[in-house]
């Protein structure tokens, strides 16, 4: 039976929650580094490069793939020892392309879940990133009947959870956010007075990773390894 009774607001991430993501940009970035072949500078220190080149990208212009794609851009050229060509600038983008022509593989058991939670619960999608690409993932799933609205905010902080609350007039104590991200879905959601549900995935982005913060006095933060193990909460 579950613990939390019918009428909870789910709000539910996308990427590396209900499908998989980061493993693509993992396999790109290992290409990358492979074709850069740096001599000088090991795999760990172009990819720390990377992250660094990453977050600048990310603050001009936000997430997304055309953003990774000029971060490895970016990338090469800061560390290429030889000239960066239109040649190889056009090889680095075919890295970065070939996650876009990737199938959406839903992971283990959100499908069957996510039928049954939205009989009890109103279920919300609210994940971060370029709101075209967000929208076209979100269709390519055939999960989209499942939700009663859709959030894709540029960045997901405290003011973004509250702005959803407000604005979906729902109430913050029988709110849950559910992804796999310490630093954007549980963090800033218990800071805005949210409940949370961390689920655990091995590949989570690096730039993603921070400490599971307690949640406050009154607000609820439950660990999962498992999108089916929320039947058995809501």
């Amino acid at each position: 039976m579950p613990r939390f009774p019918a009428g909870q607001t789910l709000l539910i991430d996308a990427d590396d929650t209900l499908w998989q993501n980061n493993i693509y940009f993992e396999r790109a970035i290992a290409a990358f580094i492979g074709f850069l072949n740096h001599h000088e500078y090991s795999p760990a220190e172009v990819r720390k490069t990377l992250n660094a080149v990453e977050r600048e990208n990310i603050l001009a212009h936000g997430y997304g793939l055309s953003s990774f794609t000029r971060s490895l851009v970016d990338c090469f050229e800061r560390l290429s020892p030889a000239q960066a060509t239109e040649e190889k600038r056009a090889r680095i983008r075919g890295f970065a392309r070939s996650i876009a022509e990737q199938e959406i593989e839903l992971l283990p058991g959100v499908s069957e879940t996510l039928a049954e939670l939205s009989t009890r619960h109103r279920l919300i999608l609210m994940t971060k990133g370029n709101r075209a690409e967000q929208a076209d993932k979100l269709a390519r799933s055939g999960l989209a009947p499942h939700f009663s609205a859709v959030e894709i905010p540029a960045e997901k902080d405290p003011a973004a959870y509250r702005g959803v609350v407000l604005r979906q007039k729902i109430e913050a104590r029988s709110t849950w956010m559910i992804g796999n991200s310490p630093k954007s879905d549980i963090n800033p959601a218990l800071e805005a007075g949210l409940n949370a549900v961390f689920l655990f995935h091995p590949d989570t982005w690096v730039l993603e990773h921070a400490v599971v913060e307690k949640p406050p006095d009154g607000q609820h933060l439950i660990e999962l390894d498992a999108f089916a193990k929320l039947c058995e909460v809501f």
